[in-house]
Order: structure tokens, then C-alpha cells, then sequence
């Protein structure tokens, strides 16, 4: 059992949580008007530190309330502002539901819910495991969720949101995850991107899961088999086109995600298919429906058969 890592703290800032801090930095000295709020010490302890320190008037600090720093966050933004929210992730979706349900997504305000240390990654154990939001966020109305794959897709969602309307969640992992991009590329939300094509296979993932399908793609193309990899990097709105297109192409579609197999990326996969009479081959790939082990990620991914090779070997089966 995945036991050996149970709190590698010295992991704690992830890319990814340090490229929004740099990225509102950025659009702050643009000039662009935007408040930001936070709780606990993630915001202080990363690049949104300077933030604080260089713009604290329009910076506010909840502590640990984080349902009072979601609905003071949909106070401000009802009184015309673009509100940036960094809140715990583990905790914003269990602690604050009905302020996400009620002020945030029933008002259709402009803040951007940043959810950092989401999926296993939060480094304390299940109780802080972040497995269960999507489900939760894709049952709810107005809300857009967007799951960046690495820093500089992160950057591109923070920048992109400031012109998009409406209440927007960000989910983030803790951990540093490889860049999945080495060049610059059209984003936009809502939008897959095709990152492999592939004729015997589609593998459909999400956020720091991308790299590990990546990787088995990669394995897969040295045994002769032909694996895709599309980008879905926006959960809500789903891009149903890109999930079509690729799986009637592959007939053999695996998603992949750092959530708990009910009701996240693989869920709404699965809807799409069926609605649409897909009748080809269909896995997900995710956390079993229980609390996980303890573990480093890496580790924990290995366990349940989330890594590379466990990717490879779910979609070796299905071409058996």
C-alpha cells in the first residue's frame, strides 16, 4: 500500500499555484481592476503574496471561513468588481456548498473560485482529498469549471476569465506537475484541444492527469498501438463535439481524472456518448468509489491503476 510518503510538504507550492499569483501580478500592473480574496496561508505563502503585499487595498483575508470569504466574495462582485478567490480546495466545495449554490452561481456573479491542492493531492490523507467537487459543480447552474493542465494553461485560464461573464470555478493540484506544452497555443474555455491524435484510441483527460496520458500514449505508440489525447480542459461547458469526433474516430474511448469515478470528467463523458448512440468501447479511469490510501500522488495514482501504466493497460484490454 501507498504508505511510504504521507506528508512531502516540501512539495506544497505547485506550479500551477504559483502561475496564478504571477499571472494576477501581471494583470494588476496592466491596470486591470479585479479584487482578490483568500484564506488560510496558501495565498501569503505563494506568488500571490506579492499581491498582497503590493496591492493590500484591494486584497482580503478570510482566515479559515471559508464559506463567509465565498459569499463576501459574491457581495463585491454583485457591487460591479471581477473577484479572484483562493480558497483551500479540499474545502471549498464541502465547507462552502451552499454559498457556491446560492450567492456565487444562483446571482451569475463574476468571481473566480481558484480551488488549489484539488484531487489527492492536498498531502493530508483522505479527510483532505478533493474528489468529489466536480460532481458537485457540474450539478449546478452557471457555473463554468475549468481544470488547467499545467502553469502555463493556468495562466491562460486567469487571463482568459477576465473577459468571460459569469461565476467560474478554477481547480488546481498542489503538486508540481510537468509542462504538457512547449509552445504557445490558442486557448479558449470551453474549447478541447487535440493534443494526439490517435485511430485505435482516445484518451480523454483532465488537469495534471494529462501527463500521465501522455506518457502512456506514448508507451502504447511504441507497441504499434495508435492512442489519442485530448485536452478537456473544461469540464462545464463540455466541448460534446471534441468527445464525438474523437471517439467515433477510435471507437475506443478512456477518460482519465484525479476525481472520484462518480459524476467528474468520466461521468460526463459517458453522457455524451450515450446521448449520442455511441456503441464503441468505453473505461474510466479515476479514484474508486472510496476514501484513498495514504500516499504521495505519484503513489497513490500507481495504486489504483491512475498512472501511465495502468492508462496503458486499460486500453491494451479493450483492443484484446
Amino acid at each position: 500500500m501507498a504508505v511510504k510518503t504521507t506528508f512531502d510538504f516540501d512539495q506544497m507550492l505547485s506550479n500551477a499555484k504559483e502561475a496564478y499569483g504571477e499571472e494576477l501580478m501581471k494583470l494588476a500592473e496592466e491596470g486591470r481592476e479585479f479584487l482578490f480574496t483568500y484564506s488560510d496561508n496558501v495565498a501569503p505563502s505563494s506568488s500571490a503574496g506579492k499581491i498582497i503585499e503590493k496591492y493590500p487595498d484591494r486584497c482580503f483575508n478570510f482566515g479559515i471561513a471559508e464559506p463567509n470569504q465565498v459569499g463576501a466574495s459574491a457581495g463585491m462582485a454583485l457591487a460591479g468588481h471581477i473577484v479572484f478567490a483562493q480558497v483551500f480546495g479540499p474545502f471549498l466545495p464541502l465547507r462552502a456548498a451552499d454559498q457556491i449554490h446560492t450567492d456565487i452561481a444562483y446571482n451569475d456573479v463574476n468571481v473566480r473560485l481558484i480551488g488549489t491542492h484539488s484531487g489527492v493531492t492536498a498531502g493530508g490523507g483522505p479527510t483532505h482529498n478533493d474528489i468529489a467537487d466536480l460532481a458537485l459543480y457540474r450539478a449546478i447552474p452557471n457555473l463554468t469549471v475549468v481544470v488547467p493542465a499545467d502553469a502555463g494553461q493556468c495562466r491562460k485560464v486567469i487571463r482568459a476569465s477576465m473577459e468571460y461573464e459569469g461565476p467560474m470555478i478554477i481547480r488546481i493540484d498542489r503538486a508540481g506537475s510537468p509542462d504538457i506544452y512547449a509552445e504557445d497555443y490558442e486557448f479558449k474555455i470551453g474549447k478541447a484541444i487535440e493534443l494526439i491524435e490517435g485511430k485505435d484510441a482516445a484518451i480523454i483527460s483532465t488537469g495534471s492527469s494529462l501527463y500521465e496520458c501522455m506518457m502512456a500514449a506514448k508507451m502504447l505508440k511504441e507497441e504499434g498501438i495508435s492512442a489519442g489525447v485530448l485536452d478537456m480542459h473544461t469540464i462545464k461547458p463540455l466541448d460534446r463535439e471534441a468527445i464525438l469526433r474523437v471517439a467515433y474516430k477510435a471507437g475506443n474511448v478512456v477518460t482519465v481524472e484525479d476525481h472520484s469515478v462518480n459524476g467528474g470528467l468520466g461521468g460526463a463523458v459517458a453522457e455524451t456518448l450515450c446521448e449520442a448512440g455511441y456503441t464503441g468501447k468505453f473505461k474510466r479511469v479515476a479514484m474508486p468509489d472510496e476514501f484513498s490510501v495514504l500516499g504521495d500522488p505519484d503513489e497513490i495514482y500507481k495504486f489504483y491503476g491512475m498512472d501511465r501504466t495502468g492508462i496503458a493497460e486499460q486500453i491494451r484490454s479493450m483492443l484484446r
